[in-house]
């Protein structure tokens, strides 16, 4: 359980949500017909390894709600007090959207990444505020806002996709919004902008593109990137946001130029990878598998990844100095843990 209560979040967000999150997508058995225990624990092992503040429990693979309370338990348990677990609220509408965080509060996650389903197609931002609101008022826990095109809401709601009259509308209602992802309008650096210039004295304020969070980072205080699929590069975003906060700065961009192959090669395979605005976590558990984490096989439906992308993402981490596993590509199917 969180220690804190929900009139607190903000307060507790801003004392301990300092660093990166990366993104934890549970493993399975070999057979596909389990959750694969050992292979989960590795990955938060590493992730705790690599200096991460928490991870993310990824809930959009085909899992059942009872396997991912059960997987959220299993994060919880191998994080100790080291590592904050956050809630995947995508779920497939509101009522299991609640039954959800309901079930990650008590299976011991401490924070919430707020999404939208892809059925929810609201026409005003009436009804953006109260997909959010039922949410949070479900719930003890601090929770995530998070502006992003893929909610398909910025040709009827706003290009900001969420926009600032709405936030400030939801912040003011919702005490236990506690992080905002500013990610609205992306790729445009604006939202974040806005968010910091007129929030960031209230919440705290996420940056998880590393493309932006680096140069940012330098010229306005960012204290937490959350979340993404910063595993990609193992250890590296959180040592560089510990020089960032440090003051840093020529360290810093010397890391960002040295992961600048890794980074364009992720930016040019993402309208391949990412097609259908679905993040393609086949793709990411590829990434982490190739700094040492479980990766192994996803139930269908699942995207794919081919051996150009595979093979373009490997490289990118060369390039980048940064020693990818160079084990046959068959093995990221098995995993590293199989059972």
């Amino acid at each position: 359980m969180a220690d804190y209560n929900r009139r607190e979040a903000r307060e507790w967000a801003r004392e301990r949500l300092v660093g990166a999150v990366n993104c934890t997508i549970p493993s399975f058995t070999n057979d596909l017909r389990g959750i694969n225990e050992t292979a989960i624990r590795h990955d938060v092992r590493l992730a705790k390894e690599h200096g991460f503040l928490g991870t993310l429990g990824v809930s959009e693979v085909n899992i059942t709600l009872p396997e991912y309370l059960d997987f959220l338990r299993i994060v919880r348990d191998e994080a100790g007090d080291d590592l904050v677990v956050v809630h995947h609220a995508s779920w497939s509408d509101l009522e299991q959207n609640i039954e959800a965080v309901k079930g990650a509060e008590a299976a011991g996650a401490e924070l919430v990444l707020l999404s939208y389903p892809p059925n929810f197609y609201p026409e005003s931002e009436q009804e953006v505020y109260d997909y959010t609101r039922a949410v949070c008022d479900a719930t003890n826990l601090a929770v995530i806002l998070f502006p992003m095109f893929l909610w398909n809401f910025s040709s009827r709601i706003h290009p900001s996709d969420i926009p600032a009259r709405l936030i400030r509308r939801l912040i003011d209602d919702c005490p236990n919004i506690a992080v905002i992802k500013a990610e609205g309008g992306f790729p445009s650096i604006q939202g974040i902008i806005e968010c910091h210039r007129l929030f960031g004295d209230e919440v705290v304020i996420s940056c998880p593109i590393e493309g932006e969070l680096i140069p940012l980072s330098q010229v306005m205080p960012i204290q937490l990137s959350a979340t993404s699929d910063h595993e990609y590069y193992g250890p590296t975003i959180p040592h560089v946001m510990g020089l960032l906060r440090d003051g840093k700065y020529d360290e810093a961009t010397e890391i960002y130029w040295r992961l600048h192959p890794a980074r364009k090669v992720k930016s040019n395979l993402a309208a391949q990878l990412n097609g259908g605005f679905f993040i393609n976590r086949q793709a990411w558990k590829f990434q982490g598998w190739l700094q040492g984490y479980n990766g192994g096989p996803l139930r269908m439906p699942t995207q794919r990844i081919h051996d150009p992308q595979m093979n373009a993402l490997r490289k990118g981490l060369v390039d980048a100095g940064l020693e990818p596993s160079m084990d046959p590509f068959r093995e990221f199917f098995i995993g590293r843990n199989p059972a």
